[in-house]
Order: structure tokens, then sequence, then C-alpha cells
């Protein structure tokens, strides 16, 4: 079984909504537990600034799907949650969905890279990590509460 690790987001429609449901439909998925799951985190939106703020967690999954085959299912529960890819970066949506780490594989093809190539960069992905799993090291980067403090917590809050 693989350790694989998934970044949800989410600020439209009902987003805390979008993701508990999220999280429901990955401990569905075939061969595929829900090991633990981080709080919810409200966080600004990135580049277009005049969208609803974010709702953000982290996920840990045990699963015998290939990484290539988990980023297909992720990319299908965000299809069925009204998700729509467009070729503009950052905009508001349903539901989002990141194969942020599939055990230490660093994996580049056409339609997933392993780890995030955003991960470092990202408060709202690295504080959900560091509490499910502070000492979660980062193949090529370190580790995560490392890379938090390196980059701090402005402009995100955990949500009770």
């Amino acid at each position: 079984m693989a350790i694989a690790y998934i970044g949800l987001g989410s600020n439209l429609g009902d987003p805390a909504r979008q993701l508990t449901d999220a999280l429901r439909e990955l401990t569905a998925l075939p061969g595929t537990t829900l090991v633990t799951q981080s709080s919810f985190y409200r966080s600004k939106a990135l580049g277009q600034q005049d969208q609803p703020d974010y709702i953000n967690a982290a996920a840990r999954l045990e699963t015998s799907l290939p990484a290539v085959v988990l980023m297909q299912e992720l990319l299908g529960i965000e299809r069925r949650h009204g998700r729509v890819r467009g070729s503009e970066r950052w905009q508001a949506r349903t539901l989002d969905l990141d194969l942020l780490l599939y055990d230490q594989d660093q994996i580049m093809t056409e339609g997933l890279v392993v780890p995030h190539p955003e991960i470092a960069k990202r408060n709202f992905v690295l504080m959900p990590l560091a509490e499910i799993t502070p000492d979660l090291d980062i193949p090529g980067l370190g580790r995560v509460s490392d890379m938090l403090a390196r980059i701090g917590r402005a402009d995100i809050e955990k949500i009770d």
C-alpha cells in the first residue's frame, strides 16, 4: 500500500460541505483508506482577489491505486462536484483536489507532477499537512514543518 497526501480546497457553493463530501468520497475509492484528515482552514484566494476565501484541508490515504490512477479518480470527484478546469490559473472553484505526495516518489508526466510543484510556497497546504504529519519529508524540499516556518502563517486561520 502506498501513502498518498491529498490537498483539498473550495471557495464556491458551500466550501465546508464540499470538503466534507469529498473526504467521504475519498474513503469510497477502490483499495483506499482514509487514514487521517486535518482540520479545515480559511485562507485568502491566490491571484484574482475578488473571489471568496478558500476552505482548505489535507488528507492522508493508504491506497493500492497507482499514482496516475489515483489522480484520475481525484479529477472524477472534482467533476462530480461541478469543477470545470479552464486555462486560467487560480480561478474560484467548487472543489480542488491535488495529489501532493505519493510515498516518496518523484513523478513528472504530462498530467501529473509529484510532489506538487507549488507545495513549498503555499501555507494553506503546509498548515494542514503539518497538523497531520509535522515531520513529513517532502522529497527534494525537506520537512513540512521547516517549510511552513520559512513561509509563515499569514492570511490563514484554523476553523473550529
